[in-house]
């Protein structure tokens, strides 16, 4: 069986203007999220059959992967673990910080063994996600590009225009795990060798190309990530807070990411990993 992941234009797909791709790729078992910036292509197959997944990045890729949520997280019942956040934030109690990471390892040996089943012998996966960069899981730059959010998120609570029960029961299934979590994980499969691993850093607005550490326009630049989270995240907060509040949702996130910008240009951290 063939996997090819391809990205769309389709109106449906809502990008509002970003240059940010969606797209899901289905496997026997579950569903991954991906979403890249243009440059994105997979190769074509001719005369015989590549039974995996494989995606050459050739500018710059935003998210791969999306984690099924540890129980406990799903915000069904009371208590909530994660009151007041999102994702892992300086607040999150230690235990759920455990949760996302044994869920990140559970289903990251899932997929690593999913994808050895359908790999020839000789073939070669490459991998692209973003992680982090340091091995304490409370220092990540996308945990604090989701706890912007988080706090635009309180902004419309605090306003009486979101519940706030609706607040401390949503988690966002992702997790950006440190290169030692993820040679761990590869190491445990027992299936794959990494040939090679590397953690580079790309600037959060997709339209900012530049090296330095200064932002010059950080009104644009908020505005641009904004809407690049957006095109990702939109059917995850439109199904748990409902549509209505989404527009002014994400006006306050690309302020509050405008805000941040001026003060810190923070980075994604984002792993590469070639495996046969």
């Amino acid at each position: 069986m063939i996997y090819q992941a391809m990205t769309s234009t389709a109106s449906s797909d809502r990008f509002n203007g970003s240059r940010t791709r969606l797209v899901w790729v289905v496997t026997r078992e579950r569903r991954y999220l991906l979403s890249s910036s243009p440059g994105c292509r997979a190769p074509t197959t001719r005369g015989f059959c590549l039974a995996a997944v494989f995606i050459s990045f050739t500018r710059r890729i935003a998210c791969i992967g999306a984690l099924g949520l540890p129980d406990g997280l799903e915000g069904k019942k009371r208590p909530y673990l994660n009151e007041g956040n999102i994702d892992i934030a300086m607040t999150t109690p230690p235990s759920v910080v455990k949760m996302y990471q044994e869920q990140f390892q559970k289903d990251m040996l899932l997929f690593l063994r999913l994808r050895y089943e359908e790999l020839f012998a000789g073939g070669q996966m490459m991998l692209t996600f973003l992680g982090r960069k340091h091995g304490d899981a409370y220092n990540g730059g996308l945990c604090r590009l989701h706890g912007l959010l988080s706090r635009s998120v309180q902004s419309l609570v605090d306003e009486g225009l979101v519940e706030k029960e609706k607040l401390d029961s949503f988690n966002l299934p992702l997790y950006g795990p440190s290169m030692e979590e993820v040679k761990a994980v590869v190491e445990q499969s027992q299936q794959f060798r990494m040939n090679h691993i590397k953690l580079f850093e790309t600037n959060w607005d997709p339209y900012d190309d530049s090296e330095g550490n200064d932002v010059h326009d950080s009104v644009q630049s908020g505005i641009n990530v904004s809407k690049s989270l957006r095109a990702v995240m939109e059917p995850l907060f439109a199904s748990h807070f409902g549509e209505s509040v989404l527009d002014k949702l994400f006006k306050k996130f690309a302020y509050n990411v405008e805000v941040h910008l001026e003060m810190e240009k923070t980075k994604y951290s984002v792993i590469t990993l070639s495996l046969t």
